[in-house]
């Protein structure tokens, strides 16, 4: 028996490659669909995620999927700047920030595990049915079901995964907070020195962009009456046009919005959603991971970041514990506190909080946003979410490494724990 990984997305891929670098053998991941595909648009990889999967041998490869950005800057609906850092290694961190293609992430991902683990370590085509404490999985696939005997079972299957749907039955669809996202990416000159993610809006309107390789990824965002929470699916694609003329004056000195949308190929709908936190990942030797534990708004780009340190912590723990029980436990108790109040701090901006502020206090805009929002909030709203993150740089360039000690590892090293 080794260990059942379900859903080959980004959370359940690094979890693949974190527990063979941990000397785990005999894992198998699982995935609903038939065909993996490249789908979605851009995200951010922020330090903390970057510096582990540098840490896994793929620091090269993530640098060639995208762009490094050197700046976070955030505007408000006026194009007026609020707030501007340097990001990445421009920040002081060891790892820089990486903005890619989240298709394009997941297929170099996947292209590792089946390079490590084999060709055979990733079965498409099963879909998880029933998944027992005792480590029992059942999947369905066109030629009949499956049944899996594990020793563990990780959940990495997202916002509606079906095994914290096993434990919490009644839980129901994700939660919408009344915002509507469309997303795309736009073949268009670059703004400002080409390396800059921006923010501009407030809590009722936003529009971000960044480049990712040759394209510019945006993000459009309005309070509306929208699709609903039921509806969270990230590849429904709409006409764009409504979404030009909501955005129709909002043309700044260094970024066309309006000219941006209208140059996308495709725009993508989604509610902004998440799941409140819940008490409990672990029920024997099944748990939880990434979006099927903490679900969360994208406010501070932290999604796949966050699945990246659940993977990486996750394997740390199993490698290292006197035994599975302990390790689960460890895992858990290390990143549900953490994960629950980034869900929490998402809810109230996080970093974002600063458009919220200059846009109460100023609406029509304002003659320097000291006048407005002071030096000390603005910094305290930026420092207090990289720490509550785990990308502070302080805290980051000096945290002990989550690979485990190579003396800790054995052939086999989950029944040794067991």
């Amino acid at each position: 028996m080794g260990i059942v990984i379900v859903g080959a997305g980004v959370g359940g891929l690094t979890a693949a490659l974190s527990l063979h670098a941990a000397g785990f053998r005999d894992i198998t991941v699982y995935e609903r669909v038939g065909t993996l595909r490249p789908l979605g648009v851009g995200i951010n990889l922020l330090p903390h995620a970057v510096r582990e999967l540098t840490e896994l041998g793929l620091g090269e490869r993530m640098a060639a999927l995208g762009v490094a950005p050197g700046t976070l800057a955030y505007y408000n609906r006026h194009g007026q700047e609020i707030w501007s850092e340097p990001r990445g290694l421009a920040a002081g961190y060891q790892w820089p920030q990486l903005s890619v293609h989240r298709g394009g992430l997941q297929m170099e991902l996947l292209a590792a595990v089946r390079e490590r683990l084999g060709a055979d370590a990733v079965r498409t085509g099963h879909r998880l049915v029933a998944a027992e404490p005792s480590g029992v999985a059942r999947f369905q696939t066109a030629a009949g079901e499956v049944t899996v005997h594990a020793e563990l079972i990780v959940g990495a299957d997202g916002i509606h995964s079906a095994l914290r749907r096993r434990h919490r039955p009644d839980e129901g669809a994700p939660v919408w907070n009344g915002l509507t996202l469309w997303r795309g990416t736009s073949r268009a000159p670059g703004f400002l020195d080409g390396r800059t993610m921006i923010m501009a809006g407030d809590a009722q309107q936003k529009f971000v962009a960044y480049p990712i390789g040759d394209a510019i990824n945006f993000i459009a965002e309005r309070r509306t009456d929208g699709p609903g929470a039921g509806d969270a699916d990230w590849n429904r694609a709409i006409d764009p046009a409504p979404i030009v003329e909501l955005f129709r004056d909002w043309q700044f000195p260094w970024l066309d919005v309006p000219g941006l949308l209208s140059a996308a190929d495709e725009i993508l709908e989604y509610p902004m959603v998440d799941r409140d936190p819940i008490d409990q990942w672990t029920y024997g030797r099944t748990t939880l991971l990434g979006d099927a534990a903490h679900p969360m708004y994208p406010n501070g780009s932290n999604g796949a970041s966050q699945a990246i340190l659940d993977a990486r912590t996750l394997a740390y723990h199993l490698a290292t514990a006197r035994s599975t029980d302990e390790a689960l436990a460890a895992y858990e108790n290390d990143r549900r506190p953490a994960t629950t109040a980034l869900v929490l701090s998402n809810r109230r901006q996080g970093p974002e909080q600063v458009m919220v502020l200059a846009h109460e206090r100023a609406p029509e805009g304002f003659a320097h946003i000291h006048d407005v929002v002071s030096p000390t909030e603005l910094t305290e709203i930026a420092t207090g979410y990289k720490k509550a993150a785990g990308f502070h740089p302080d805290a980051l360039n000096t945290r002990p490494s989550l690979s485990p000690p190579a003396a800790t590892r054995s052939l086999d090293p989950l029944e040794a724990a067991s």
